[in-house]
């Protein structure tokens, strides 16, 4: 087979079947922190993409981490055994490899289901959010609490809990979520990050407390299986994160012992100087990979499958990562070793019929 994109990729101690992997899809859709019957059939589909590893959705680290009341949350041993269970349908049903995005909402969090009033923040059931400051996200939105030493202490606390709880439900990767926004993305940005404390101020200070939590999370997850971060490349915002400063932190958590960053942007405030088009990370991706000598994933409308193989064969970045395009085309990958006619296992013996293999 020539294309790299379909070759396998040993990450410690875990061989993954191809460069492809299905991005963490938040479903908006978990009863208290827990998966119900709609994560079942959204994953399990998933599952049976033909992509080498499938991201179970961010996943809260405590309640007050979610994004809406419905998120999913890995915080005590309800939601653990709940959770496993899914894990464990999930590899009955198929031989993909599967990691767990942890997140902390901060400010970003106490809002409305998007499908009942996207990016608004709740009028009731909401509760008080916490951030690096005390600043809105929109101008309509709540001021967050200021985070003191005990609240910081707390966070870092409630990311390793879940760490433990992951570590036991014999999953592949862990990923941790420093991006869109969130909570980490907040203390990284100086856009959200206006403290006079050692957290705030220049680009090492901001990064200390994402490091923090990083290094405990490396202490707390095997080494023998995939570790990586989901970071920002650039904020899209005058003064905002730019590519040095996603160069530096990704350096710092080479250094710490993760496998890899997946890089993607934007996602502070609504309004910003992003305008939508095909590949918007790759540049950022590119520069990062070859400046930090850590392995790179990629997504943000890499649509093209031409283009994500040449992007893989050219070594600008190891994986691709995606997510509507598995909701628009579930089979896009089947389609494709189709046309190669490969020597594989990756289509199901009960589908191979409809392909030329």
């Amino acid at each position: 087979m020539k294309e790299k994109i379909f070759k396998k990729i040993k990450i410690n101690g875990v061989t993954l079947k191809n460069r492809f992997v299905v991005s963490p899809m938040c479903q908006y859709s978990s009863s208290n922190g827990s998966p119900v019957s709609w994560h079942y059939k959204h994953l399990t589909s998933l599952g049976n993409s033909g992509a080498g590893l499938l991201m179970i959705e961010a996943t809260a680290v405590e309640k007050r981490g979610k994004i809406t009341h419905s998120d999913m949350c890995l915080e005590n041993n309800t939601q653990y055994k709940k959770l496993k269970k899914l894990v464990k349908n999930i590899k009955k049903n198929s031989d993909i490899k599967i990691g767990l995005q942890i997140s902390h909402s901060g400010r970003k969090g106490s809002t409305e289901l998007p499908w009942i009033k996207p990016n608004s923040t709740l009028k009731k059931k909401s509760w008080k959010t916490i951030s690096s400051s005390s600043i809105k996200r929109e101008l309509d939105w709540p001021h967050p609490k200021e985070m003191n030493d005990n609240d910081i202490k707390n966070v870092k606390q409630k990311f390793i809990n879940s760490t433990r709880l992951a570590k036991k439900l014999d999953i592949h990767c862990l990923e941790l979520h420093m991006a869109h926004g969130y909570l980490l993305h907040q203390f990284f940005s100086p856009i959200s990050n206006k403290r006079q404390d050692k957290y705030g101020g220049n680009l090492k200070n901001r990064c200390r407390f994402l490091l923090e939590v990083a290094r405990l999370v490396r202490k707390n997850w095997p080494n023998n299986k995939i570790l990586g971060a989901r970071i920002t490349g650039k904020d899209w915002i005058k003064n905002g994160i730019n590519l040095e400063d996603s160069i530096y932190l990704s350096k710092e958590l080479k250094i710490i012992g993760f496998d890899y960053v997946c890089v993607s942007s934007g996602g502070l405030i609504s309004k910003t100087d992003f305008k939508p088009r095909p590949n918007f990370n790759f540049n950022l991706a590119r520069s990062i990979r070859k400046n930090c000598k850590i392995k790179v994933r990629v997504g943000g409308m890499i649509d093209d499958i031409n283009f994500a193989k040449k992007i893989i064969n050219n070594n600008d970045v190891d994986l691709i990562s995606n997510a509507r395009k598995y909701i628009y085309e579930p089979n896009f990958i089947l389609k494709e070793l189709s046309k190669l006619n490969p020597k594989n296992k990756i289509v199901p013996n009960q589908y191979r019929r409809c392909y030329k293999i």
